[in-house]
């Protein structure tokens, strides 16, 4: 008997054969441990920001339930939003009433949540300035046996007088308690409220049990924390900061392998590729490597160098499209506030294995055709689940997840602009990431070439701004539609099947959107 395909009892994993990497779906070593974190801190310390964040993570790289509960925004339902400063005064009993309404509002709608099957993390987030309060929130949280959850308190607490008037300027931009309301009124308001929360504070010290202090972005003090989340958290705020930033995503230019159909590979650009690349450069110069500055005299303002990173791929079509970026020699300096001066050098490549583009394993190279003709079965599952479908002795968009966690991390905690010159299936997901889309729309999201994405992340989302580089009447092929076949099944049906060029020449596919993986 050939005992070489003998195997009369396979081990069967439950999730299949195309099985997604239980670090991205929580693991079954978590599935019955809750975390509850109880945001601390002064107004304009970046509370909500760095809650916000820690949800974003949680929900979209590990795959774990995760909600947040500002109490401002039950403040807010309850009572309205264009509250004078004086609502906030802790001497007034009446307002306080008010504000412990919405707090406990908020606090009972947490509890609720907590003990739904599946949920995994909740926020609660307020300022929670006396011990008082976040005794009385602890207490409310463990008094009920059904609620089984480990508990945090965060504190966030910023002592330099720049970053904070810069969070206040930002507040002020952003929030809805100030919406519609004159720049110099709010400021006002706006700091007289914080003079009211600063009368009353009481740091969070050991008496606040299991905690994390979090002082300017820069110490951090973890206390009786403990546990696969608690440390998943204590990693990821390390990396976190509430400084305005910016990064911009393009992929690379058109390839070759693009012109043909083909998915994968290692070519080289195209002249229209090229050309996108020198149009890359000038973009990289004149925008990314640029901050508008004020004259403090004149009140003029002028563009002004800034340190501006610059990352690839290994793949020979990103490097291509960044060579032509100058890489020049600037001054800058060590801290915010001035100091020693720096030589840094402008966009000194960083190529990064990480941002290589989904592995098509056998597929790597071919057209959608011959893959639906070789490997018919294989194509049906791609199209009925493409999120989690993997390619023979590839990747799926849920393994990329897994390595773009470090990526991930670097974004959070780098400080210059980034210029990200990367892949279709790579920036789906970075762009779904930030601006707080759920991992099943990631793989269909619109990343056209010749366009560059810029995404600035802030407390309540993330704003968008797209800049076409070369647009589709400078070229002889054009449109920049999904490929027919990476569509999901439904959308397939209502497409077309062919597109022409201006040569005349039949595709079954878009040449200036190449299929994705």
């Amino acid at each position: 008997m050939d005992t070489s395909d003998y195997n009369p009892t396979p081990h069967v994993i439950p999730e299949g054969e195309n099985a997604t990497p239980l670090e991205v779906v929580g693991g079954d070593c978590t599935d019955t441990e809750k975390l509850i974190i109880i945001m601390c801190g002064l107004p304009a310390t970046g509370k909500t920001h760095i809650g916000n964040r820690i949800a974003r993570y949680v929900s979209f790289f590990l795959d774990i339930q995760t909600k947040i509960f500002n109490v401002g925004d039950y403040r807010r339902e309850l009572f309205g939003a264009s509250l004078p400063a004086e609502f906030f005064d802790h001497s007034n009993k009446e307002n306080m009433a008010k504000r412990e309404q919405a707090c406990d509002a908020a606090l009972g709608d947490l509890v609720d949540y907590m003990k739904q099957d599946g949920v995994r993390v909740g926020i609660l987030d307020s300022t929670n300035s006396s011990r008082t309060r976040r005794a009385h929130i602890r207490h409310v949280l463990q008094k009920d046996n059904k609620l089984k959850c480990k508990i945090i308190v965060l504190e966030s607490v910023v002592d330099k007088e720049k970053v904070i008037e810069q969070n206040i300027r930002y507040i002020k931009r952003n929030a809805p308690d100030y919406e519609g309301r004159d720049d110099k009124e709010a400021m006002a308001d706006f700091h007289k409220r914080r003079e009211m929360y600063m009368n009353v504070y009481e740091p969070v010290d050991e008496s606040d049990g299991s905690h994390i202090k979090i002082i300017n972005n820069q110490t951090f003090v973890v206390h009786n924390t403990g546990g696969y989340l608690p440390q998943k958290v204590v990693h990821f705020v390390m990396n976190l900061h509430s400084h305005p930033r910016v990064f911009y995503l393009s992929r690379h230019g058109q390839s070759e392998y693009n012109l043909l159909g083909k998915i994968g590979g290692d070519a080289g650009l195209t002249d229209a590729g090229l050309e996108y690349a020198r149009r890359l450069a000038v973009f990289a110069n004149d925008v990314v490597g640029k901050q508008v500055v004020k004259d403090e005299e004149t009140g003029e303002e002028k563009k002004v160098p800034c340190p501006a990173r610059l990352w690839t791929s290994t793949l020979r079509r990103t490097k291509e499209t960044a060579q032509f970026i100058k890489k020049e020699v600037i001054t800058t300096h060590k801290s915010d506030n001035g100091g020693e001066e720096l030589e840094w050098i402008q966009f000194q490549g960083r190529t990064r294995r990480n941002l290589d583009e989904l592995y098509a394993g056998v597929c790597d190279g071919l057209t959608y055709a011959e893959i639906a003709e070789k490997f018919p079965e294989e194509f049906q599952r791609r199209q009925e689940d493409k999120l989690t479908y993997r390619y023979p002795r590839g990747e799926s968009y849920m393994d990329v997840t897994l390595r773009l966690e470090t990526i991930v991390l670097d974004i959070e905690r780098t400080r210059e602009p980034i210029l990200i010159v990367g892949h279709q299936g790579i920036h789906r997901l970075l762009y779904a990431y930030f601006m707080g889309l759920p991992r099943d729309q990631a793989p269909f999201v619109s990343i056209p070439l010749n366009t560059v994405i810029e995404l600035t992340p802030h407390a309540y989302g993330c704003d968008e701004k797209r800049y076409v580089l070369l647009s589709k009447e400078e070229l002889l092929k054009d449109g920049q539609d999904e490929p027919v076949t990476s569509m999901p099944m439904k959308e397939k049906a209502e497409s077309t099947q062919k597109k022409s060029s201006g040569e005349g020449k039949t595709y079954d596919f878009d040449p200036m959107n190449p299929p994705s993986f």
